[in-house]
């Protein structure tokens, strides 16, 4: 058992004192005292996470493009398939941050250890399922994806790396979604930041072969990246099972609850489910990018990632509000969680807002560089330049989204994405940039509208309140 939070009254609340607190970790008892203040604790180290996570995309493309538009293409076409395993690590990572959170609210903290072990089962289940079809279908699906035979050969060999080795993606996910829960975002903050920090020296001595590494090109980016999360994945698995923390997994966590697994995989399932609509819309839009060339496909993917370094901070922040909305139900104060929602986005949307200005009138420079091919840079400019127009949006969304993934409400944004990605973006983005004939620039406003669209949606959804009453 953990030992036992300190009162408000004898903690010291002084700025200093709590920034310092926010980076090396917290007793204290996120439901009760100021709700500023808990979300403040949670934000900081999920944002620094999420900063880290996001400067590991940008770093492997930053390098991967010195290596031309082929070699761009290559991991362009590969995230846009790894984007449903991050989508199916993040849909578990749901399951575990909700119910770890309800029973670190109502404090049960062997339910919250028992909890945790059996994420830890399903995760090991799905990983090895995805790693078969990744390994033996990889250059099948390239070719659905309209890559070319040149681009085939080499990246049919990056692919079967990184979807062989998912196993580091979907654990660093669930490790941490089930720290976050129980209110440990400082070991989560430092588990992203050693992996994507080892990523960042490994991909550039792999790719370019520096010093006693083999030259692997592009494919040093994939061996790098599942190294240096692979590392990430043992101190975290450490810090889960060494007592002391706020929730620690004993041997007797791991008695199998066929019962409680069965519930776990229904309500990650639904959580997977909904991420899986959203990203495979993304790789349902990289066919309609491809029919413009592999320079629109280079364009787009760099400014992605940009949008993604931009964007993942804010994730970080929506993340320490579904802890708030998760614990506080579970301690039956619903109305504290609600009003961590909108505290914490009306932060994400009015600095978004500003962030979104930045990009508006320096895409150029910002695309510049990554690249200076003429063409790539062009696409590119273009992308971040329309995209961009909804980052206010973006911001306000992503707290109200995982808001509900928070309170176990998985369903509600899970119909959202199918009637917005699917019914809506797709099929806009198409006919913009096919029969409109605006080229790319018609699926990046299609993205625009899609995401802004999505966030009022959720805003008129969440007020009505009925994710109160969700049992998980």
């Amino acid at each position: 058992m953990n030992s036992e939070a300190p009162s408000p009254e004898m903690v010291d609340n002084s700025f200093w004192a709590v920034v310092k607190e926010a980076f090396v970790g917290t007793q204290r008892d996120f439901t009760k005292g100021s709700v500023g203040l808990a979300i403040f604790l949670l934000s900081v180290p999920m944002i620094l996470e999420m900063l880290g996570e996001s400067l590991f995309a940008i770093v492997d493309i930053f390098f991967v493009a010195k290596l031309g538009s082929g070699a761009v293409a290559i991991v362009g076409l590969t995230e846009s398939v790894m984007a449903l395993i991050y989508a199916v690590a993040f849909g578990l990572a749901i399951g575990a941050t909700a119910t770890v959170s309800r029973r670190i609210g109502e404090k049960d903290d062997e339910g919250a250890a028992k909890t945790a072990a059996h994420v830890i089962y399903l995760g090991v289940l799905v990983s090895l399922v995805m790693s078969a079809i990744g390994i033996v279908f990889a250059p099948h699906i390239l070719r659905l994806l309209g890559a070319g035979p040149d681009v085939i050969v080499e990246g049919t060999t990056f692919m079967r790396i990184m979807i062989g080795g998912n196993a580091v993606v979907v654990f660093i996910f669930l490790l941490n979604a089930i720290f976050r829960g129980a209110g440990d975002a400082a070991i989560a903050m430092r588990v992203l930041l050693l992996a994507n920090g080892l990523n960042i020296i490994l991909a550039p001595c792999f790719i370019f072969g520096v010093g006693p590494f083999p030259e692997l090109g592009v494919i040093g980016a994939a061996v790098g990246t599942t190294i240096g999360r692979g590392i990430g994945v043992v101190y975290a698995a450490w810090r889960l099972f060494r007592p002391g923390g706020r929730i620690h997994v004993s041997r007797d966590s791991w008695r199998l609850d066929p019962a409680l697994l069965w519930k776990l995989a229904k309500l990650s399932s639904t959580g997977v489910l909904q991420l899986l609509i959203a990203t495979a819309s993304w790789t349902a839009l990289m066919p309609i990018v491809a029919g413009f060339g592999k320079e629109a496909i280079a364009g787009y993917v760099i400014a992605m990632r940009v949008v993604m370094f931009a964007l993942l901070p804010a994730l970080g922040l929506s993340n320490a509000a579904a802890t708030m909305v998760g614990q506080n139900l579970g301690a039956g104060k619903p109305e504290r969680s609600e009003s961590a929602v909108w505290k914490a986005g009306a932060f994400n949307a009015v600095f978004y807002f500003g962030v979104g200005l930045i990009f508006v009138f320096f895409s150029h420079p910002i695309i510049g560089f990554f690249t200076q091919e003429p063409e790539v840079l062009a696409y590119g400019t273009s992308a971040l330049y329309i995209v961009a127009f909804g980052f206010a949006f973006y911001g306000l969304g992503m707290v109200l989204e995982t808001a509900f993934n928070g309170a176990g409400d998985t369903w509600t944004p899970t119909y959202l994405n199918f009637l917005i990605f699917w019914v809506f973006e797709i099929p806009a983005a198409y006919i913009l940039a096919y029969h409109f004939e605006m080229g790319p620039d018609g699926v990046f406003w299609a993205i625009t509208i899609a995401f802004s669209l999505l966030a009022v949606a959720s805003a008129l959804l969440f007020k009505r309140g009925k994710w109160k009453t969700k049992m998980v």
